[in-house]
């Protein structure tokens, strides 16, 4: 089979196409064909080394693989050959082939194909434990929305104004920030403008945010924090700016707010069938068209290279999948 693997850690370059055994499923594992891989931020920051998390060598990237199991391992019951699934693990979806626990899995309708499948299996989730389970959203709502043509908030535009909330997106660009009007964001304003909070100002009911979804970090964060009602709540889910930001606590004392951590694979180790029964759902609304599918930048497996430099690209719009079918 063909696998996208590196021996160190460093730029996409360091990564190579490599012919190698396809793998055999053992006891309690199935073997995936994989459809579609998705990549993210963090997947830029593993292969150069920098994630919190750090591989064993050699490495294949990508976690987040939709595909259709082609053989199940000895006691396996509960998935078959045919089946179509999705699994989030730490790497080796940049390949053709992939050997996962079948308790790994999640199983994919026929009507939610898998490259979309596998564009939405973490930032959608990740978005959901954001507003529910940490940040408390709820109808009448004030939320501000940074970096809003990413993957993760765009799928919390969407789940938010579904809640009832009020939502203020945040964008670079004329076009990101149209992409998240047509989500249903109420309004949307050019956060790299020396300005920004005036305009917030004027969008925001009442002049201030009752939560703050921050995927973004950087020089937007204590701006961004100065801008919450009192009470208000602040989502840190990433640090796609590349510097993660420092708060002076008197301003959390001041504004009696709260500033939530949102560590996904926290959730999923903590609450595993809950976050099961969330991800069933969310596949579910999509599939049905009560959310909008994710926005993809398509792949092929031999351009794997320009598909990792991609993930750290602040401009790009859309979830980069990876699809080996492509391939001639």
């Amino acid at each position: 089979m063909r696998s996208v693997v590196g021996s160190s850690f460093g730029l996409p370059e360091s990564f190579v196409t490599l012919d190698q055994p396809a793998p055999v499923p053992g006891a309690g594992e199935v073997r995936i064909r994989i459809g579609a891989t998705a990549l993210g931020y963090v997947d830029g920051l593993i292969i150069r080394g920098h994630y919190q998390l750090r591989p064993s060598l050699p490495y294949v990237p990508g976690g987040e693989i939709a595909g259709t199991v082609d053989a199940v391992g000895p006691g396996v019951t509960s998935a078959h050959e045919g089946d179509r699934v999705v699994t989030w693990q730490l790497g080796g979806g940049l390949a053709e082939w992939i050997v996962v626990s079948a308790s790994d899995l999640d199983f994919v309708e026929p009507s939610l194909s898998l490259p979309v499948a596998a564009a939405m299996l973490v930032d959608y989730q990740t978005a959901h434990y954001a507003l529910f389970e940490q940040g408390r959203v709820s109808a009448g709502d004030r939320m501000l929305v940074l970096g809003a043509s990413g993957g993760v908030a765009s799928a919390a535009i969407q789940l938010a104004v579904q809640a009832g909330a009020h939502v203020i997106a945040a964008a670079s660009t004329e076009d990101k920030r149209n992409a998240a009007l047509s989500l249903g964001a109420r309004s949307a304003f050019d956060y790299t403008l020396p300005d920004w909070r005036d305009a917030l100002k004027a969008l925001a009911p009442g002049g201030a945010v009752d939560v703050v979804l921050d995927p973004v970090g950087g020089d937007t964060f204590e701006p961004a924090f100065r801008s919450l009602a009192k009470g208000g709540r602040y989502l840190v889910v990433g640090f796609a700016a590349g510097r993660i930001p420092a708060l002076s606590v008197n301003l959390a004392l001041v504004k009696n707010a709260v500033l939530f951590g949102v560590d996904i694979r926290h959730f999923l180790a903590t609450q595993p069938e809950r976050a099961r029964r969330v991800r069933d759902a969310l596949f579910s609304l999509v599939a049905r068209g009560r959310l909008k599918e994710p926005s993809m930048i398509i792949f092929s497996l031999d351009q794997a290279q320009e598909a990792l430099a991609a993930t750290m690209l602040r401009g790009r719009s859309g979830k980069i999948v990876v699809v080996p079918s492509l391939l001639g």
